[in-house]
């Protein structure tokens, strides 16, 4: 049945997709800029951080500013995917009790939602390629495997942490806060470089070993043979966790929420 969940939801993409901008026409109901206020403030962080980080640091704006930007723009993708995933199944519960559906759907709903967002973040990073010059070119399209192997691990993530916190509604606090502490313990405002030679166990990190898989190659760089096969171990262990919670707890997901 959880299989059978699993390809029904997939085959159903189309209405994830609607349902997905559905959700972000009505977040931003009456709003004059709708999700380009997210835009705006991601610039306005961005601009802020930049330049003040960049004499902190003592390093040259042109090759940080770059690298803040596309850093702030994925964490902002990842935590605020995380966030939607602890609430994939409660969030829906009224259309979770009249209507059989996968739970996959949901799931997907979630991640195209945040999929939207992110879209909505990509012009900071190409008015900070514009006016710095620094295109990634060709090599940019190595980020491509990355960008799908985020698709998987945040649909595995929707349902993990959809189902965990439809039984425990005290999870979502617990996950705002690693992620909080998360986004200080990862380079996303500072460069792993700066940390000298301990940069060698920022791939026990997983959320460095996401980011980088995406953002070496936006940043005409190579994540590296070691970052590639972290990537790869921490998200077959994220689905398999996934699929065994999943394949117990989802006859009884409708009953907790």
């Amino acid at each position: 049945m959880a299989l059978a969940d699993l390809a029904n939801g997939l085959t159903t993409w189309r209405l994830s997709c609607v349902l997905g901008w559905l959700d972000i026409r009505v977040r931003y109901r009456g709003s004059l800029l709708g999700p380009f206020w997210l835009t705006l403030s991601t610039g306005i962080m961005v601009a802020a951080l930049g330049f003040l980080y960049s004499q902190l640091f003592h390093m040259d704006l042109n090759e940080y500013l770059p690298f803040l930007a596309l850093s702030l723009v994925l964490w902002n993708a990842i935590g605020g995917l995380v966030a939607d995933a602890c609430g994939s199944f409660t969030q829906y519960e009224g259309m979770i009790r009249s209507v059989r559906m996968p739970f996959t759907l949901y799931a997907a709903r979630t991640v195209i939602r945040n999929a939207i967002v992110l879209a909505h973040n990509i012009p900071v990073i190409l008015v900070v390629w514009a006016v710095f010059d620094v295109w990634p070119g060709w090599h940019g399209l190595l980020a491509l495997p990355g960008i799908l192997l985020w698709t998987i691990d945040g649909l595995a993530c929707c349902l993990l942490l959809g189902a965990i916190c439809a039984r425990f509604r005290d999870i979502p606090p617990i996950v705002a806060s690693v992620m909080q502490i998360a986004f200080f313990v990862s380079p996303i405002i500072w460069k792993p470089e700066l940390v000298g030679a301990n940069a060698r166990y920022l791939p026990l990190n997983p959320f460095y070993v996401l980011t980088e898989v995406v953002r070496a190659p936006l940043l005409g760089a190579s994540p590296g043979m070691l970052v590639l096969a972290c990537a790869g171990l921490y998200s077959a262990a994220l689905c398999l966790v996934t699929w065994v919670l999943f394949v117990r707890v989802r006859s009884r997901i409708a009953f907790w929420i």
